[in-house]
């Protein structure tokens, strides 16, 4: 008896710290009308010390075509519930752009606001950036340019091998890059565990003639192609630019293992890589807080010989994750209070 009373009183403690009411801004406005180049997260962060805490707070119209998007020149408006709680919604729709003229309607509706800057996540929302260790290796690769070329830009053509008559007629071609590897923190006898490799993303290109090899024209470059690179069919899936952002569904205990451009501090709106994905539940929009490990120094006071102490983690920054693959994710660095460095820890942010 007196166990299942422990265990309804612990229930009741994290439920009430599960749906705590998120914590506004001291500043914040009790209106705001969204301006061309605001994002969510800025919006968010207007209202609220914890901007990943805004579904918590959002009010949607069902009735309202698309309710979560919001658009230049809406009005929010914060209000508050019967138990006191904030709620923010849209009080005034913007009005779309109407343009008339002899035999000609036109109405256009600004696009609504993304969540994130896009700028720096652009070009990576619908290219690969993690593969299996066999996917590249057993993918169709370049054999020689074109013209006796080492190598090739937009406009030249490649030949190519193990390229199947029957497949996409499309493809994008990218270079094996690192391996990304699961970071331990205490050491261990085992093998470090391969997360995956990173696809160094090359070009576009078409098929001009099939066979073996066949023919293939590059249409778009962002680096120079080469014998060895390889190719994946090309993913014309429309990927969302809109998500929301929102804390872990479960505890999340990781570490940054890369950086894209591989500079050694990472700031903000900066890419990394993490070493967790679906199978430990991320997915798209989860925040996270980052940060910087402790190290263990020698204590010169103790009167123990050789005794030493590991300092406390500090917390150094929020990143929120874009892309998810298996077993690692891509994440925009949101803000960083200091540089972080690969290897800090990412872990659940705290509940404000």
């Amino acid at each position: 008896m007196l166990a299942r009373k422990i265990l309804v009183l612990l229930l009741l403690t994290f439920a009430n710290f599960a749906f705590a009411a998120p914590t506004l801004n001291p500043d914040h406005p009790d209106r705001y009308t969204v301006v061309k180049g605001d994002t969510l997260w800025d919006i968010a962060g207007r209202f609220l010390k914890s901007p990943w805490r805004w579904p918590d707070v959002w009010h949607v119209n069902p009735q309202v075509k698309n309710p979560h998007l919001i658009y230049p020149g809406d009005e929010l408006v914060l209000t508050y519930d019967a138990n006191g709680n904030p709620v923010i919604s849209i009080g005034k729709r913007a009005r779309p752009n109407v343009k008339l003229s002899p035999g000609l309607r036109k109405t256009r509706l600004d696009r609504a606001i993304p969540t994130i800057p896009l700028d720096a996540i652009q070009q990576f929302l619908s290219k690969p950036l993690a593969v299996g260790e066999q996917e590249l290796e057993k993918a169709p690769y370049v054999v020689q340019v074109a013209e006796e070329h080492v190598v090739a830009g937009a406009g030249d053509r490649l030949y190519v091998r193990n390229l199947k008559e029957e497949g996409k007629a499309k493809y994008s071609i990218f270079r094996p890059g690192i391996k990304y590897i699961k970071h331990h923190t205490k050491k261990t006898d085992e093998d470090p565990e391969v997360l995956g490799y990173e696809a160094v993303y090359v070009g576009e290109t078409t098929v001009a003639q099939f066979g073996d090899p066949a023919t293939l024209l590059l249409t778009s470059t962002e680096r120079e192609a080469h014998a060895g690179d390889r190719l994946l069919p090309l993913d014309e899936d429309d990927i969302s630019e809109h998500f929301m952002p929102h804390a872990p569904r479960t505890d999340v205990d990781a570490s940054i293992i890369s950086v894209v451009d591989g500079v050694v501090q990472i700031g903000q709106n900066q890419l990394v890589v993490v070493d967790a994905g679906s199978r430990e539940k991320i997915d798209v929009g989860t925040v996270l807080a980052v940060y910087t490990r402790g190290e263990t120094v020698l204590d010169n006071i103790s009167p123990e010989r050789g005794d030493t102490v590991k300092l406390p983690d500090e917390r150094a920054g929020t990143l929120m994750i874009f892309r998810v693959f298996e077993k690692v994710s891509f994440a925009l660095v949101m803000d960083a209070t200091r540089p972080l460095h690969v290897f800090d820890a990412v872990r659940n942010p705290p509940e404000l």
